[in-house]
């Protein structure tokens, strides 16, 4: 501890440029900073200011010291900061960002995370736009897809594969398809990116010079909730993710077609601001969804359908 104040002294001082001044800002005397500094540079064997009258500079060894000294000093508020913090009961506000088809995931394990935090208030915009989480100061964010911003840290959870299904009606009317090619004459409901306005492209693999016939796009929308109801309808087949078809296809009111040809693996990502010090609230949050939605571990109960 003497020599952590040694350094202390040896630092403030050297900032403000005077035993003074740096005493002021650590509640000790004058000549108290002046022994700790001079301390120190015995326990160095070095000089670290030279000394007159009317100045106190910094030689060339101390100038070396002082920058390294710093950043001890920096990690070591840092360290006392996230102490702090990691003891500190998680409360407040916290703005999350998911996909409107993620509530599936989501909603099932918040009221485990309301339970257990009950000072967290959660704000959820079920949203498909990418925000921009630093410029719109959204705590926490689900994301699929590519993650390009590296201001971003990022986690995984739950993968997911992507189906294309029809309900039995439709099926019974236009036939099974059993390979690609017998698509032909089929009619596709078909997903728009809310932000690119590109259509999702099938992830049907195609062997050989064989291409995939052209289809009827009877409807197109930019939401896979609407787009799971029209398919419930019988108007035609649509892709959706896994998690989204699970309730139908368990109760009988859709059917998966072309599973064999497809090749579709997805993953949710939790992302985050890469601040320096993550606070409590969002620290338990990520850790409550990476443990409750994890890729090797989650059991996603059937959420309620809307439709």
């Amino acid at each position: 501890m003497d020599r952590l104040s040694g350094l202390t002294a040896f630092v403030r001082t050297a900032d403000l440029g005077s035993f003074v001044a740096a005493g002021r800002v650590l509640g000790l005397s004058a000549s108290a900073i002046g022994k700790a500094v001079t301390g120190l540079e015995k326990q160095l064997g070095v000089r670290l200011f030279q000394r007159s009258t009317r100045s106190l500079r910094l030689t060339d060894e101390g100038r070396l010291f002082h920058e390294r000294c710093r950043r001890v000093l920096d990690d070591l508020d840092d360290a006392e900061a996230s102490l702090a913090q990691a003891v500190a009961a998680p409360r407040g506000r916290l703005r999350v960002s998911v996909p409107i088809v993620s509530y599936h995931l989501l909603l099932p394990v918040l009221p485990e995370f309301v339970e257990r935090y009950p000072e967290v208030e959660l704000d959820l915009d079920f949203n498909d736009r990418i925000v921009d989480l630093i410029d719109e100061e959204v705590d926490v964010a689900i994301r699929s897809g590519d993650l390009p911003d590296s201001r971003l840290m990022s986690r995984a959870l739950r993968p997911f594969r992507l189906l294309l299904c029809a309900a039995p009606s439709y099926l019974a009317d236009r036939g099974i398809p059993e390979c690609p090619r017998d698509l032909d004459g089929h009619r596709a409901i078909r997903f728009r990116f809310p932000n690119s306005r590109k259509l999702q492209d099938w992830p049907i693999v195609i062997q050989g010079p064989v291409t995939l016939p052209p289809m009827q796009t009877v409807l197109t929308c930019n939401n896979m909730e609407a787009l799971r109801g029209a398919v419930i309808s019988g108007l035609g087949i649509g892709c959706m993710p896994d998690f989204l078809a699970r309730g139908p296809l368990g109760d009988g009111t859709l059917k998966t077609v072309l599973d064999a040809h497809l090749d579709a693996p997805g993953q949710f990502h939790l992302l985050w601001p890469s601040n320096r010090h993550l606070s409590p609230k969002v620290r338990v949050f990520v850790d409550f969804l990476s443990e409750r939605l994890f890729a090797d571990r989650c059991q996603i109960p059937d959420a309620p359908s809307v439709l």
